[in-house]
């Protein structure tokens, strides 16, 4: 995933870095059931502490499915916009929420990119509601424009525990709205900069503005590399403090506080700002601590990635979209 990072320490704005994005319009391999991802592959297996909980100690949210998930995705090679992997990837997600139950829905646009025109897709689950609001999960599934980059945390990881959210919550009816939405082109073409990254976050909370349907967005909750080992998130200085005290709190009262860390961090550039620049209330849930590490190289492969930390996190946003039906 991309992100650009302004953080206060100078070790870390050393770090910071642009993303790569865009989006493709490829036929997909509708083909797969869920049953197919149900058990990883053998190269996906678990290292020693990373193996998830029993479903009915994380709410119902199941970490080894959502695994699998990464494993699917990775299996589909580097995924930038505008790529086949990404054309395949976009009609895997569709027939997975499909399977689900889920009423799905897709915006299809071309961005223009310092490569050129590119097509790209949105893609959101939308549960109905009782009451007028909506809730926001999201994240990217693009990967960033980089040789043998498969993004098994940077991409896959937050996309597996979403889709893993919606065979969840498309089933069930609250309070208001739920949308679960997987936007294309996060990661920059090029060099981060406003034009240049969350062309799809953008495109959809533009196109909202002028619905009039971004005014009933009471909240949005983005999840973005989640499936770290040594899971860690601090808390992000773009977030809106209310939104993110609720998320905080709600994991502290799961037993989590020790991932959801007090600690701020500097605020990073991501898929929340195209909302929260139009008024929304935002929360990143994002483990910047890989930074230093295999963030945006060829080594964010799935040894990084924990069925473990995706069950954490899967936990936590159930619990505190139970918090927000309830407000």
């Amino acid at each position: 995933m991309p992100f650009h990072t302004k953080l206060v320490t100078l070790a870390l704005c050393a770090a910071a870095v642009a993303g790569c994005k865009a989006k493709a319009d490829g036929s997909g391999d509708a083909s797969v059931s869920t049953a197919a991802v149900a058990t990883p592959q053998p190269a996906g297996a678990q290292q020693a502490g990373d193996e998830a909980p029993p479903a009915e100690k994380t709410g119902g949210f199941d970490g080894k499915r959502a695994f699998a998930q990464v494993v699917k995705q990775v299996g589909f090679g580097p995924r930038p916009s505008g790529s086949a992997a990404i054309g395949q990837l976009q009609g895997y997600i569709q027939s997975e929420l499909t399977s689900y139950g889920c009423k799905v829905e897709t915006d299809s646009f071309s961005a223009d990119t310092p490569v050129g025109r590119l097509p790209m897709k949105n893609i959101v689950a939308k549960i109905p509601g009782d009451n007028p609001g909506i809730i926001m999960l999201a994240t990217h599934y693009d990967t960033k424009r980089l040789e043998n980059f498969v993004g098994a945390d940077d991409g896959a990881s937050s996309t597996a525990v979403m889709l893993e959210l919606a065979r969840l919550l498309c089933a069930k009816h609250g309070t208001y709205q739920v949308w679960i939405t997987f936007f294309d082109g996060e990661e920059a073409v090029k060099d981060w900069s406003d034009t240049d990254s969350r062309y799809g976050s953008r495109q959809m909370a533009a196109k909202m503005g002028m619905s009039g349907e971004l005014s009933k967005v009471k909240a949005f909750l983005l999840a973005d590399i989640v499936g770290t080992r040594a899971l860690r998130f601090k808390r992000e200085e773009n977030s809106t403090q209310a939104l993110m005290d609720l998320v905080w709190k709600t994991a502290g009262n799961l037993g989590y506080e020790a991932i959801f860390v007090s600690q701020p961090t500097g605020g990073i550039e991501d898929d929340h700002l195209s909302f929260k620049k139009r008024g929304v209330p935002v929360v990143d849930v994002i483990d910047l601590e890989i930074q230093n590490s295999y963030w945006h190289t060829a080594q964010d492969t799935l040894d990084k990635v924990s069925a473990k930390s995706l069950a954490t996190t899967g936990h936590v946003f159930l619990e505190s979209l139970k918090q927000l039906q309830s407000k």
